[in-house]
């Protein structure tokens, strides 16, 4: 194969990633905007239905670094095909769900199959390609993975109202599932590390239930009161289960490895300072995601937009993360991972910064989110997996990038529950706003229109509020909520801004680890 043929099969085999990864990506922001319909449907309650998204984000974790490794030992190609077509045949179960019990193994079967789709792009791009050209690949699957995971709601809402059925968000994915198949197999070049040695099924056991354990415990967490609910069994039992496999998990891989196998986690992977502070910098990336999440309730409670248009706003973001991601990419490959990921430290900064600090009409939340978005977009793709692949060989890149994901992931389903309980702290105080407000006027704020404030959501005080007759009271009132929802959402944006400025300080950290690591590495004498 020449040159060009070589560019061409490359330029085919990275779309046919792409459009995978925003497949695999777009499904779980989808089925939110549908959650309600799909509970009616099967006639589940809300805290029931929530499982839908819950067994997909366990069954996400499990799977990533699994199939990483499996990519590395069996070939990323047949992997890549595996996974889509059990995501296909997840989607049509789900579709064709005639029970919730059946609806819920079917998003857990669905969740295996694109879990892995994005790691498997991601460790063909940095083993087929040259490292000149790894930046500016990775930021556009990086692109489509954070785009696609922002504009699901919104796409769902849109599919919902067009088709009037639930069961088309999922059929959806199969005509797409199929021709990634089909071109996959000619357009796609086969790469694997070359091992023979057993597959470490143990390790695999221990790492599923070590995941599986921490990830439940975490989304038992109750955001109303977040340090408290550590107290319950089952938080604490299952995060410190989840732990203590992971102890266990590295013990045995430590002496597997000692022992010439393949383990399912290097442990020479793990004690690496570059890739343990890599991990530290993708846990923060999730959070910084997760942040993300509650665009729409915020410009919705603080700046007035209506429910049904609110997650339209999430474009702007959306968009900017893309473009942040493609340029994160191009940065990469002219300046390396490091200077990229201060850069994306410091836009991200600003960009929460921004929304307690500035924010309080509807331009100024379009231009600070697009700052975030480029921001955090920036770390979506290209500098961490770059940073992830130089502390690995070939045989390992996928269990690498499986594990960063993996940790991303924890850090993206942690973080909204502290970020909910700052929501929940300033609602709660909107009762104390409104009566020093009116104390303040002279008006007395015990009467019966005031007593059951604390019980009704924020939707429910505006209306309550638009039936008061006086005007100074209205003004008052709306004040009070409008100050203590602000207070909410401005804890959550600044907390969101510390962890830009925790990876910024995390990369220069690491940078120092980085060139250490790098002038170890032995000089390569040419023979005459």
């Amino acid at each position: 194969m020449n040159s060009v043929q070589k560019k061409h099969s490359s330029n085919w085999a990275i779309t046919l990633f792409t459009i995978g990864v925003f497949m695999a990506a777009l499904d779980n922001g989808i089925i939110s905007a549908a959650l309600t319909t799909i509970n009616d449907s099967f006639g589940v309650s809300a805290s029931w239905g929530s499982w839908g998204i819950t067994l997909y984000t366990l069954g996400l974790a499990v799977s990533v670094p699994i199939i990483g490794k499996l990519s590395d030992r069996f070939g990323r190609k047949r992997l890549f095909l595996i996974e889509v077509a059990l995501f296909g045949i997840g989607s049509l179960l789900v579709a064709l769900s005639s029970s919730f019990p059946m609806f819920l193994l079917s998003r857990l079967f669905q969740a295996f199959g694109g879990g892995g789709i994005f790691i498997i792009g991601s460790s063909h791009v940095l083993t087929t390609l040259p490292k000149e050209k790894q930046g500016k690949a990775l930021g556009l699957l990086g692109a489509m993975n954070g785009m696609a995971a922002v504009l699901g709601p919104n796409v769902g809402s849109f599919l919902l109202d067009l088709t009037g059925n639930w069961h088309w968000l999922f059929l959806i994915n199969i005509p797409i599932a199929a021709v990634l198949i089909i071109l996959g197999i000619p357009f796609i070049t086969e790469t694997k590390a070359s091992s023979t040695k057993r597959l470490d099924f143990v390790g695999t056991i221990i790492l599923s239930l070590a995941i599986l354990s921490l990830m439940y415990g975490i989304t038992n967490l109750d955001a109303g009161n977040f340090l408290g609910s550590f107290a319950d069994p089952m938080v604490y039992g299952f995060v410190l289960g989840g732990v203590i496999l992971f102890i266990l998990l590295v013990l045995y891989e430590k002496n597997l490895e000692a022992r010439s196998g393949d383990p399912i986690l290097a442990y020479s992977l793990l004690s690496s300072k570059v890739f343990q502070w890599t991990l530290l910098i993708g846990f923060f990336s999730g959070g910084l995601l997760a942040a993300v999440i509650f665009i729409p309730s915020f410009v919705e409670q603080f700046l007035g937009v209506s429910a049904e248009k609110s997650g339209y706003w999430m474009t702007p973001l959306a968009l900017a993360s893309g473009v942040g991601a493609g340029l994160g990419g191009v940065l990469v490959d002219k300046k390396g991972p490091v200077f990229t990921t201060i850069i994306s430290g410091v836009i991200s900064l600003v960009g929460f910064a921004l929304f307690p600090l500035w924010v309080t009409e509807r331009w100024e939340f379009v231009i600070a989110s697009m700052i975030a978005g480029v921001g955090f977009g920036f770390l979506l793709g290209a500098p961490l997996n770059v940073l992830v692949s130089e502390s690995v060989d070939n045989s390992n890149k996928g269990s690498a990038l499986g594990t960063l994901s993996l940790i991303r992931q924890i850090g993206l389903t942690l973080s909204p529950t502290l970020y909910a309980g700052f929501i929940a702290a300033g609602a709660s105080n909107i009762g104390n706003e409104i009566k020093s407000g009116l104390a303040a006027a002279g008006i007395s704020g015990s009467g019966p229109a005031f007593s059951d404030i604390s019980g009704m959501s924020t939707s429910q005080l505006y209306e309550a509020v638009e039936q008061i007759p006086d005007p100074t009271i209205k003004e008052i009132i709306m004040n009070a909520i409008h100050d203590s929802i602000g207070k909410g959402f401005g804890n959550l944006y600044l907390t969101a801004a510390i962890i830009s400025a925790l990876v910024i300080v995390s990369i220069l950290i690491l940078s120092i680890y980085r060139k250490k690591s790098l002038q170890k590495e032995p000089v390569k004498i040419p023979l005459a």
